[in-house]
């Protein structure tokens, strides 16, 4: 009796991960084109005024000392692997979430795998860079994954 209110509650929490992947898709794509778009000395003066108004802390502590060694490659236009990477990242995952949403079959179990590997490569990044951003994100993935494998699980046991 309860099996149509689950499914409903199902329904809208697998929507609603859609659309925060999506949305995520879509911040990456424009990323790359900002990256693609901003000047070096650009990114190296938004960096001396956020660092200038204290809006990460004090300037020697560690979000600070953080976000400086994430921008330095940016500032000084070594920005090749970021642009694609963002593009690539942000194409795939527009693409999974309209293949989901119009619930094309293959697209589940693609879904999954690649999911599964951008958390992989995220907690591998994490390990490597002391990222405290990437694990929340694999973590994102991860349950976005479980929701997948739901959401396939329930449409197989849904005569159609």
């Amino acid at each position: 009796m309860n099996e149509p209110r689950a499914a409903n509650a199902t329904d809208r929490l697998f929507g609603f991960a859609l659309l925060i992947k999506g949305i995520d898709g879509a911040a990456e794509l424009i990323g790359a084109v900002v990256l693609l778009l901003v000047s070096g000395a650009t990114v190296h003066r938004l960096v001396g005024e956020v660092l200038a108004h204290d809006l990460l802390g004090p300037p020697d502590g560690s979000l600070a000392r953080h976000f400086v060694a994430g921008t330095a490659e940016f500032a000084s236009g070594n920005r090749t692997f970021a642009v694609l990477y963002l593009a690539l990242h942000g194409i795939v995952k527009v693409a999974l979430v309209v293949a989901l949403l119009r619930r094309w079959s293959p697209a589940y179990p693609i879904a999954i795998v690649v999911l599964g590997a951008f958390a992989g490569y995220e907690i591998f990044r994490a390990t490597q860079t002391g990222s405290v951003v990437l694990p929340f994100l694999a973590a994102i993935d991860v349950a976005i994954v479980v929701l997948i494998v739901r959401e396939r699980a329930r449409a197989r046991r849904i005569p159609r």
